[in-house]
This record gives C-alpha cells, structure tokens and sequence, in this order.
C-alpha cells in the first residue's frame, strides 16, 4: 500500500510539472520546496507570523488546506497549524525513517511536516507548512457591533494557566485576568494569596457570540482544569485557587449547570460553584498574558477531552 501511494505522489506531482494548465506555473523556488521537497529558510516566510481571517490554500493547485482559526504561533520558523480541513492532507511516511510529510491530497504538492506530542494546542498536533507551498484567501468579515460582545468570567486555578487556553479561542477578542468573588476592596495579589479576602483568581473573557459561544467556552473552562478538586489545582492550593464560574445571565447559569450535570453523570464529582458577577478587579500588569510573555505551557491546565 506505501508504494502504491508513493507512486501515486510521484505521479500526481509528474502532471504539475507539465502542462496542466488547472495548476498554477511555478518559479524555480516553488519547484524546489513543493515538487522536488525542499524546505525554506526558517523565520523567511511570507506567511510565518501571517494573521488574518480566511482559509490557507494549496500554492499548486488551489485546494483549500488550513482554516485560519487552526494557525498558531509556535516560533518554529514557519507557519503552524493544529487541524486541517477534511480531506485536504495526505500524510506521507518521509524518506528519512523519522518524520512524516503532509502534502496536498489533489494534486500530491510537498507541504511540511506533521508532527505530534509537542503540547502547543490543545489537539496537540503542528502542520509545519512551507509559506511557499500556500496562498491566503481571505474572507469578508463582519464585524459585530461593541454592544452585541458578550463577558464572562471563569476561575479554574491560576489564571495565567487559565488565560492560556482562552487567549487561543477563535471568537475570544480580549482576556484579562484579576480577583473576584471577594469582600476587600481593589486587592493586591499579595492580599489574595493569604485567602482572607474571599476572592478567586479569575479570568475575564470578552468574546463575539457569532464566532464562539458561551457553552463552547463553558466547554474549553472544564476541558482545561480538573473540576473535581476541591479550593486547589495541581500543587496550587487555597480558596484563591478554587473552581467557580461567575455567571452573567441566567443563560449562562443554566448552560454550566447543564454540563456539570454531564459531567456527573459520567462519574465526576463535580467542585466547581455558581456565583453570580461581582466587581472584577485587574491584577497586576505582570500577570497579564504570563505565559505569552514568558513563554512556556502551563503546568497544570492541561487540556482533557471531557464532553
């Protein structure tokens, strides 16, 4: 079977280099990288730090590869991506023993590399893709009125753990993290750590509800956290470290309950409490996007499908 598809490729990529006028004539350096399997110099390519709304599309041929919302930074040195659209990658044992290629499944053109286990996303998977293998199509965005975003507020631990995962949703516009849930007035970190001031550490996300729903990021809440514990998370322990969902609507109350229902249902011994929103106070600058400036993953926010 490994043979038939090589020799599949090896054909599929013979017709590129002819006269097939339904694929784009290549310079010399798309040749290189996408039928002859080159790779480009790293940090050099046009669509390494790229962002933008629309779909990465095959240079080759025009296939459509990569939704925009799956690319991420992973300061490797060439565009990254978690997911694939359907159908549109087709892996390929590489000639080296170790690795293994990813080329577009219509017309056989080189893409990259796949590769697995290396905890950048959630699904745990990078297409490291050439920039000259994919075009960008962007699409018409429709920006939502201010006034139709929608806030809410989760604590599941730390918040730089928490902040992490939520930064990272498509649909997610900002994220801060702060104190809430307390009865001191514009506490400190130091204040709440002491856990006399009643507050948890907690996450305020802003999103757009045509993009991403409020179950979706209820979902990703407990995906990312153990709920089951009780006033602590991995090794961090206190009542500041507890997990809650501060609800903002009774939609909102109704969707969590629904799922921590689930969740019982299944066995879990559910922690996480319901309070309504309280005064959410900023924390300090150097907490704010922790693991973004820093670098790193979080040590106990590890991502877990539950649902």
């Amino acid at each position: 079977m490994k043979t038939m598809l090589f020799l599949a490729i090896i054909l599929l990529n013979t017709m590129a280099m002819g006269q097939n006028k339904a694929y784009k004539k290549l310079t010399e350096e798309e040749k290189h990288i996408i039928i002859d399997k080159g790779t480009e110099a790293p940090f050099t390519g046009k669509y390494e730090k790229h962002k933008g709304d629309g779909v990465y599309t095959c240079k080759q041929c025009g296939q459509e590869l990569y939704k925009s919302s799956t690319k991420f930074e992973s300061h490797c040195g060439w565009p990254s991506f978690d997911d694939e659209i359907p159908g549109a990658i087709t892996r390929v044992p590489d000639p080296d023993g170790r690795r293994t290629e990813i080329v577009c499944s219509n017309c056989g053109g080189h893409l990259g590399h796949v590769f697995q286990g290396e905890h950048y996303t959630p699904k745990n998977t990078r297409h490291c893709v050439n920039s000259v293998s994919i075009d960008f199509k962007p699409v018409e965005i429709k920006i939502s009125p201010v006034s139709q975003r929608e806030t809410a507020y989760f604590a599941s631990g730390c918040f730089w753990g928490t902040q992490f995962h939520f930064h990272r949703q498509n649909g997610v516009e900002s994220t801060e993290v702060g104190y809430m849930g307390g009865h001191t007035e514009n506490p400190s970190y130091q204040d709440v750590c002491t856990g006399s001031t009643g507050h948890a550490e907690t996450i305020k996300v802003v999103f757009d509800p045509q993009k991403v729903s409020f179950r979706e990021l209820a979902i990703l809440f407990f995906e990312t956290h153990d709920p089951a514990q009780v006033d602590r998370q991995g090794p961090d322990v206190g009542t500041q470290y507890r997990s809650v969902v501060f609800y903002t609507s009774p939609q909102q109350k109704e969707i969590i309950e629904e799922l921590i229902s689930i969740l019982e249902a299944k066995g879990v011994k559910v922690a996480t409490t319901l309070e309504k929103e309280s005064t959410f106070y900023a924390a300090e600058t150097y907490h704010q996007d922790y693991y973004q400036k820093k670098g790193g993953t979080p040590y106990c926010h590890i991502y877990q499908k539950k649902f």
